[in-house]
Formats: structure tokens, C-alpha cells, sequence
């Protein structure tokens, strides 16, 4: 799996073409995400794409354009179809110099619904990092695509984050989305509040689509920024009982287009349905500050 270095000025990028995934973003030795190896599969990497849409459908299964249409799971841990193939598959160099990126990949499987083009750009800039990711449609049928980001940040005894969501998506067996409800106040970061010491899997509607996660201890905090497109953010803490190697050194937040298990809700959730040809596009970018 090549793997390819960005830099700027004190800005550093490692990137990996298998799953498109980044492995390190850092600005003067801090990091602004979780560093990975090299060898590193996209679980277990600093950041990786979500294309043709992100998280689960429930039971594999969803109706669309009055065909049903079945996935299958894509993990040998998880009997779902989880975060599209674009994390799974290996993607090319389209372009590259010292500090710009662009990688792209394509999926078409007769036994899979999505046929589609998918283009990753990055940009390092000296004071972090910014992602562009667009989807095409290439099959032959009208579908319901989304993309997003599953970004993972370094956690300290003292980090906070902040950030402002309107409602949160309670959690039900088999990692899926249960209900909507008032974000409950553990999970209200409108100000800035450590995360919690417990499990948290949730999806959060109504995202500022902005938020910021400071280190203490490191005195500095990286602000992240995501189009208007991106109204879900998904934040996931673990704990030892999924991971039995968890340190509380990481947590992921998602910036995500659409809503868990959006194919099976009235309204799709913020899933776009995109025509043969037409394509969706977000940028997200990681900015690092000093305290």
C-alpha cells in the first residue's frame, strides 16, 4: 500500500491509497489527529472516507424508487453493510506535489446497488489540513448517496470538546440508530466539556457543522469546519468491552451528510438522490491553534 508524504512549512501528511485513509496530520509536531502506522488498515488510521454514505441500514435492506434493494455486510465483525466501500477499497493517485493530493477510486459490483466515482482531495495548509471529497453516480438508475469523514482525535486526561448539535439519535442493539430526542446534558458541548468515561455511539441532528477540540496539556486545539452539506455529526467514544485494547486516547467525530439508516426514513435523512452522471461534493477542514 503506497503511502504518500504532504508538507507545509511545519505541516506534515501521511497518506495511504488503501481506503483513502489519512495516517497522520500534524503542525509542528502536534498531531491533529490519532497518528497511525503505515501499515495501518482504515479502521485503525487517523481518518478515512464514508462514500457512498456512511454508518448502517437497517437489516441490510431498504426500499427506493418502489425496488428493494439488499446489501451485504462488508466486515467479518459486524452484520451490517458498514461505511460504504470507500474505506475498503484501494484508490489511485490522480495528482500529487509536495503539498496537494487528489485520489480517486471507482465501484461497480453486479451484486451491490451503488455504481459510482468517488474523488478525494487534500490540501495540507501550514496551519492544517483541508478535504474534498466528491461522489459521481455512474450506474444506470437515480440513487440516494451521502459522504462524510470518520475522523479520529487525540484524547488527553483534559481535552474538551465543543461543539452544537439540536437533537441526538438514541442507540439500539447492533450499533443502530433508535429514536430522536433532546441532546441530554453529559452530551451538550455547547460549551466546552470533557467527553465522557463511558460508551457513547450516537448520531447528533442539526450539526453546527463546526467544533473545536483543545488539549490543555498540549496548548493548543484544532478547530474543525465542514460545508453546510454536512448536518449529522456522529460521535463515537469506546471502551473495552468493544476494544479490549481502549486507552481513552481516541474518539471519533464524524462529520457526516445524511443520518444513520437514512434510506429507511420518510425523508431520507439528508441522503441526496443523485441521477446518472450527477455528483455530490463537501470539503471539511482541520485548522490547528495555539492556547
Amino acid at each position: 500500500m503506497p503511502v504518500i508524504a504532504l508538507a507545509n512549512g511545519e505541516a506534515a501528511a501521511r497518506i495511504s491509497t488503501q481506503g483513502g485513509a489519512l495516517l497522520n496530520v500534524s503542525v509542528a509536531g502536534v498531531p491533529l489527529l490519532r497518528p497511525a502506522p503505515d501499515n495501518a488498515a482504515a479502521i485503525d488510521s487517523a481518518c478515512y472516507p464514508l462514500v457512498p454514505f456512511g454508518n448502517r441500514v437497517r437489516g441490510n435492506r431498504f426500499v427506493f424508487g418502489g425496488r428493494v434493494y439488499t446489501l451485504e455486510p462488508n466486515t467479518q465483525w459486524d452484520l451490517h453493510y458498514l461505511h460504504g466501500e470507500g474505506w475498503l477499497s484501494d484508490w489511485q493517485v490522480d495528482e500529487q506535489s509536495v503539498d496537494h493530493l487528489v485520489l480517486s477510486h471507482r465501484h461497480a459490483d453486479p451484486g451491490m446497488p451503488y455504481v459510482y466515482a468517488a474523488r478525494q482531495e487534500m490540501r495540507l495548509h501550514a496551519d492544517g489540513i483541508a478535504l474534498s471529497l466528491t461522489v459521481v453516480n455512474e450506474g444506470a438508475e437515480t440513487m440516494p448517496f451521502g459522504i462524510g469523514w470518520h475522523p479520529y482525535f487525540p484524547m488527553t486526561p483534559l481535552t474538551t470538546l465543543e461543539t452544537g448539535a439540536q437533537r441526538m439519535w438514541s442507540e439500539e442493539p447492533g450499533w443502530l440508530p433508535g429514536k430522536p430526542g433532546p441532546v441530554p446534558r453529559e452530551l451538550d458541548f455547547a460549551e466546552p466539556r470533557p467527553l465522557p468515561g463511558h460508551w457513547v455511539n450516537n448520531a447528533f441532528e442539526a450539526w453546527s457543522g463546526s467544533a473545536v477540540v483543545r488539549w490543555p496539556e498540549r496548548r493548543s486545539l484544532v478547530r474543525i469546519e465542514a460545508d453546510p452539506l454536512f448536518t449529522t455529526m456522529f460521535l463515537f467514544v469506546s471502551d473495552t468491552a468493544f476494544d479490549a485494547s481502549y486507552r481513552r486516547d481516541f474518539f471519533a467525530l464524524e462529520p457526516m451528510s445524511h443520518l444513520p439508516d437514512g434510506h429507511n426514513l420518510s425523508d431520507l435523512g439528508g441522503l441526496k438522490p443523485l441521477r446518472p452522471g450527477e455528483a455530490l461534493s463537501g470539503t471539511m477542514r482541520l485548522t490547528l491553534e495555539r492556547l
